[in-house]
């Protein structure tokens, strides 16, 4: 038995949109309004609007990916362009994580950990849909 593409590109929809909401909680457990009042108010003015853009993003992956799961794999050119740009937009994500963020000063304990965990495992869950996803267009 497979699993349909559309019911997975659904449920990647589904988890993006339930970050969105559980990405409310972050700027409060990592205490962004603290962290951030050492700063140059433009710089936290860009920090507001880099985050509200990445939310904007996640949110709209979303929503595309539950309510137009069919027309994301109908091997169009939109279809295509899409997949390709929420895949990458996935791995990078992905790649951040590994190779740039230094996590040593991130908050300490199990709750913190759990997160980090389960975070990193639905962006490299979403990065695999997408990529098979991308793959289907294409063949």
């Amino acid at each position: 038995m497979s699993i349909e593409p559309i019911f997975i590109l659904k449920t990647a929809g589904f988890l993006q949109i339930i970050l969105c909401v559980g990405s409310l909680a972050i700027p409060y457990l990592l205490d962004w309004k603290g962290e951030l009042i050492k700063v140059a108010n433009l710089i936290k003015q860009i920090f507001w609007t880099y985050a509200g853009y990445i939310l904007s993003f996640n949110l709209f992956f979303g929503l595309i990916s539950f309510w137009g799961a069919e027309e994301l794999l109908t091997k169009t050119f939109l279809a295509k362009s899409i997949t390709i740009f929420i895949f990458m937009y996935w791995l990078v994500r992905v790649l951040i994580q590994f190779l740039y963020f230094d996590t040593k000063s991130a908050p300490k304990g199990l709750i913190y950990t759990l997160g980090e965990i389960g975070l990193v495992a639905l962006f490299v869950f979403l990065t695999g849909v997408y990529g098979w996803v991308c793959y289907l267009n294409f063949h």
